[in-house]
């Protein structure tokens, strides 16, 4: 789209799924303002030159970081809006020095979305589905090189949920409802809490050694980044299966691909990674025992939904001068 002179500029990052340009009324906001959406990741000279002259900027969650270093280089932005409630990877701080107005959007249902793509990942792990599914190229019945594989069975099994907020709670709830055992540790996790929700608290190491099925839903923080190391994953069964739909920063990278080649953690489920969109050239792509996919835990239509309806109000109180909503104040 064409910028015109003397009009303000939106910009747009990230909008992989196209979701925003498909359900914002663009056009509406098209009479005020020149729009320019991207749907492909922008780093170095390409994202500088995408904000040039912006005066406000679209985030799709933490997609793309914005630091201080890149904010002072924007001296026209006047307003960042990103979308959920919480932003990692974004210095509201150094925006707010900078007179920049800071707002988001709501959530929608993603805590419920998140625990579904958890259970996903979960039950295609436990089966193993990706190596059993049939297509026109793999249409044998029981393929000579999986015919052996016998797939455990979850009831009874020990379920390990490292964090037990809103998503915690939901997967706990499912397990509990598939007949597994239920434990759980976080920094401030106490017993009473934890009975609240059907698990027992145990310490880290514990939950480590024991558990068949280890989930992460914590939000990093300066105790739990790189949280589980070379050392803690040493501890988990051979046969277990690590499945992180929350952040990255809560496992050592490195040490994560050497311990899934040693063989514990038995198998990873990852929805999310320390690189976004993930390198063609990451080591977890060479290995066998793991479940790949795209950080789509939060993406659902009612939850875009959510964040174009957000996005629209946000914008049109924004272009009136009006008092835009969800604004952060630090």
């Amino acid at each position: 789209m064409n910028v015109t002179v003397g009009r303000s500029k939106i910009v747009v990052l990230d909008d992989w799924e196209n979701a925003l340009r498909e359900r914002v009324d663009w056009k509406a906001i098209g009479e005020r303002a020149d729009v320019v959406i991207h749907n492909t990741m922008l780093r170095g000279e390409a994202l500088g030159a995408a904000l040039r002259g912006a005066q406000c900027v679209v985030l799709i969650r933490d997609r793309t970081p914005m630091p201080a270093e890149l904010l002072r280089q924007l001296p026209d932005l006047r307003h960042i809006l990103f979308t959920g409630t919480r932003n990692t990877k974004l210095d509201v701080q150094a925006a707010l020095d900078q007179d920049i107005i800071v707002s988001h959007t709501e959530w929608g249902p993603s805590k419920a979305s998140t625990c579904e793509m958890t259970w996903s990942l979960i039950l295609a792990a436990a089966r193993g589905i990706p190596g059993l599914s049939l297509t026109s190229e793999r249409s044998a019945w029981r393929d000579p090189s999986r015919v052996a594989f016998l797939p455990p069975v979850l009831h009874g099994q020990r379920l390990g949920l490292v964090g037990l907020g809103q998503i915690g709670q939901r997967v706990a709830a499912v397990g509990r409802a598939l007949g597994m055992e239920v434990v759980t540790w976080s920094p401030h996790m106490t017993a009473a809490r934890a009975a609240e929700h059907g698990a027992l608290s145990v310490s880290l190491e514990d939950l480590l050694r024991t558990s068949r099925v280890v989930s992460l839903h914590l939000v990093p923080s300066a105790p739990t980044r790189q949280l589980l190391n070379r050392e803690r994953l040493a501890l988990m069964r051979p046969d277990s299966i690590l499945v992180n739909t929350s952040r990255a920063d809560l496992v050592d990278s490195e040490a994560l691909v050497e311990a899934l080649r040693a063989g514990r953690p038995g198998f990873g489920a990852f929805d999310v990674f320390d690189a976004e969109p993930l390198p063609r050239d990451h080591p977890l792509l060479d290995l066998k025992n793991v479940l790949l996919t795209p950080h789509y835990g939060f993406v659902a239509e009612p939850v875009f939904a959510e964040f174009a309806r957000g996005v629209r109000g946000n914008l049109d109180a924004w272009l009136a001068g009006e008092t835009v909503p969800n604004r952060v104040t630090a």
